[in-house]
């Protein structure tokens, strides 16, 4: 399929979520490789979706963070929306996890730091993600990590009644913070606490609470502590305990502290076969020299 007449989509669409289905193409004008998102909606037209679609654009094309997926085109094709977006090469966290099981602690710790500092790019602009998942996380053949689908995200708190509707709760029961669903309240804190709900799950190989409902997912996440995971550093452990607390104003203060207190763990990382380029990136030896600038 041609859209715009200068994208060409692949037949199969890479992955589908909650808004929209992601197919690989091809840029005629620019020779390159994208990814298209195209909004779907079940049974015809949806407004608040179509105003979730436009919102993630905007803070895609507002975010401009090497941790990010770089927004390259927003229109319209036979009354559906779609973004074009840079094409990501990699697995996310969730394949990593199904096909590795634990994830040793120099690469869980690199993965959440790296999400970290998008999460404080984007918390520095207003914008909470609200739906930070392993589906979400990207691991690049060079190492590096991008945060992706900003499609629950929020710009300001005030923005939480326009796109929510009465009675929904919107997130991924498995990740989301006990203040999410007790008062449908999200903020930097909340992402802070998915992302720990996400790195005990890299450390252990499975998810932290489960059930047979969202409903049983839920009341675990409101009521019970995280078990420490064998094996771990003790700060390490005490780091998943601060950000899995169930208070929000009881976790790490911000994600540039959170990222701090995870950097130590970031050494002598060891190789991933299967999942990483050997050979060495010229993006990485870019960050490694600029990581040296004071």
């Amino acid at each position: 399929m041609l859209i715009a007449d200068r994208y060409e989509l692949d037949d199969l669409p890479l992955s589908r979520g909650g808004m929209g289905a992601v197919h690989g193409g091809y840029d005629k004008h620019l020779d390159r490789r994208v990814a298209v998102k195209f909004l779907h909606w079940p049974g015809g037209s949806d407004d608040e979706l179509e105003q979730r679609f436009v919102r993630e654009a905007r803070i895609l094309a507002r975010l401009e963070h090497p941790g990010a997926p770089v927004l390259y085109d927003f229109g319209a094709h036979e009354g559906r929306l779609f973004q074009v977006m840079q094409f990501i090469d990699g697995v996310t966290v969730a394949d990593l996890v199904s096909e590795h099981g634990p994830v040793p602690v120099p690469w869980a710790a690199s993965v959440a730091a790296q999400a970290c500092a998008v999460l404080s790019a984007a918390h520095a602009l207003g914008i909470c993600h609200r739906d930070l998942k392993p589906t979400n996380l990207m691991l690049c053949p060079d190492g590096s990590v991008k945060v992706l689908d900003f499609g629950l995200a929020i710009l300001r708190e005030s923005d939480l009644a326009q796109f929510t509707r009465a009675g929904q709760i919107l997130g991924t029961p498995a990740y989301m913070a006990p203040e999410q669903i007790q008062r449908g309240a999200a903020g930097p804190a909340s992402d802070l606490y998915a992302l720990g709900c996400v790195l005990h799950e890299m450390l252990t190989g499975r998810q932290l609470f489960t059930g047979p409902t969202a409903y049983a997912v839920f009341d675990r996440q409101v009521k019970e502590l995280p078990p420490d995971v064998p094996g771990l550093p003790p700060a390490l452990n005490q780091l998943l305990q601060d950000v899995l607390e169930k208070a929000p104003e009881r976790r790490p203060a911000d994600a540039t502290v959170l990222y701090d207190r995870l950097l130590p763990f970031v050494t002598d990382l060891p190789p991933l076969p299967g999942f990483l380029d050997p050979t060495p990136s010229p993006a990485r030896m870019y960050s490694q020299a600029a990581g040296r600038l004071p």
